[in-house]
C-alpha cells in the first residue's frame, strides 16, 4: 500500500467517526460499559485475593518446646524452622515473655501468681508464619518431627475454611469474568454490525468503483480503533476516580486492618498496567469488531450478488 493511500484511509477512518457519530457513540458506550464490567470484576478478584492473603498472614503456628531444652537446642530449632521452605517468619517466644503476658491477661489472679514464686510452668515456644496455608499441614508435621518439640498448635479448621473459600471464589470469579467477556463481545459485535449495516450504501458505492475488500475494511479498522481507544481511556479514568474514592473511604477505618481488609491494593501501584490494559483492549476490540463485522457484511453481499 502506498503511503498516500495509507494516509487517505487513516484520514477516512477519523472522518467516519465524526460523520457517523451517532453509531460511533453507541459503539463507544457499549464498549465502555463492557470494559468497565470486566475491569472492575478483575480488580475485585485481585483485591479479594489480596484480602485473603492478608488474613493468611495473620495465621500463626506455635511450636512449643520441651521443658529443660537448652539454649543451644533452642537456637538450633530456630535455625531449622527458618530454613523450612514454607516458613516466612520465626519469632522466639520465651517462657518469661509468656508468663508476663499471662499475668497481664489475668491481672485479677495476682495471688495465684505470687504463690508460684520463681517457678514458671510455661514452656519456651516459637511463633512461625507460613507462606502458603495450603501447605500448613506438611509444615506442622515437619516441625513436630524436630527433637525437643513437645507439640505444635495450628489453626487447622480455620485454614481449611480459608483454603476452600479461596478455591470457591477463584472458580466463581473465573466463571463471572469469562461470562462477562462473552456477553461483552456479543454486544459489541451486534453494535458494530448495526453500524456497518447503517452504512451499507457507502460500502456498495466503494465496491462499485472497484475498491478491494481490504481497502474498504481499513477505514472501519481505524474508526473502531479510535472509539475503542477513547472507550478504554474513559474506562481507565472512571475506574481511577471510583477506585481511589473507595480506597480513601476504606483507609479511614483502622478496624478493617484487623480482619485483613487493610490489604486492599492502592491504585497507584496498579495504575499503569490497568490503564494500558484498558486502552490496548479497547483499541483491539473496537478495531477487530469493526473489521469482522465489515468482513461478514462483505461476504453476505458477495454471496447474494
Amino acid at each position: 500500500m502506498k503511503l498516500s493511500s495509507f494516509r487517505y484511509l487513516v484520514g477516512q477512518g477519523f472522518d467516519n467517526v465524526w460523520k457517523n457519530r451517532v453509531m460511533a457513540f453507541a459503539s463507544f458506550c457499549v464498549l465502555l460499559v463492557s470494559l468497565l464490567l470486566v475491569g472492575i470484576s478483575v480488580l475485585l478478584f485481585i483485591n479479594i485475593n489480596a484480602i485473603i492473603g492478608g488474613i493468611e498472614n495473620k495465621n500463626e503456628v506455635i511450636v512449643y518446646l520441651l521443658d529443660g531444652t537448652t539454649d543451644a537446642q533452642i537456637t538450633e530449632i530456630g535455625d531449622t524452622l527458618n530454613a523450612m521452605e514454607n516458613v516466612s517468619n520465626v519469632t522466639l517466644y520465651t517462657k518469661e515473655e509468656a508468663f508476663e503476658d499471662l499475668k497481664q491477661d489475668m491481672s485479677g489472679y495476682t495471688e495465684v501468681f505470687d504463690s508460684l514464686g520463681d517457678d514458671n510452668p510455661l514452656p519456651d515456644a516459637y511463633r512461625i508464619r507460613v507462606n502458603d496455608i495450603s501447605q500448613m499441614e506438611a509444615t506442622v508435621a515437619a516441625a513436630e518431627a524436630l527433637d525437643s518439640v513437645e507439640y505444635v498448635s495450628a489453626p487447622d479448621s480455620f485454614v481449611d475454611i480459608l483454603t476452600e473459600a479461596r478455591r470457591m471464589f477463584s472458580i466463581v470469579a473465573a466463571i463471572i469474568i469469562i461470562a462477562l467477556l462473552i456477553v461483552s463481545m456479543v454486544i459489541i459485535s451486534n453494535a458494530t454490525r448495526a453500524s456497518v449495516f447503517a452504512r451499507r450504501r457507502e460500502i456498495s458505492i466503494m465496491q462499485s468503483v472497484g475498491a478491494t475488500n481490504a481497502f474498504i475494511r481499513f477505514p472501519f479498522f481505524i474508526e473502531g480503533m479510535v472509539y475503542g481507544f477513547l472507550a478504554g481511556s474513559c474506562a481507565a479514568l472512571m475506574t481511577w476516580f471510583s477506585y481511589d474514592s473507595l480506597f480513601e473511604l476504606l483507609s479511614n477505618f483502622d478496624a478493617l486492618s484487623a480482619i485483613g481488609l487493610g490489604n486492599i491494593i492502592s491504585y497507584d501501584t496498579i495504575a499503569i498496567p490497568v490503564t494500558l490494559t484498558y486502552v490496548i483492549a479497547g483499541s483491539l476490540i473496537g478495531a477487530l469488531g469493526s473489521v469482522l463485522s465489515t468482513r461478514a457484511h462483505l461476504k453476505y453481499r458477495a454471496a447474494n450478488m
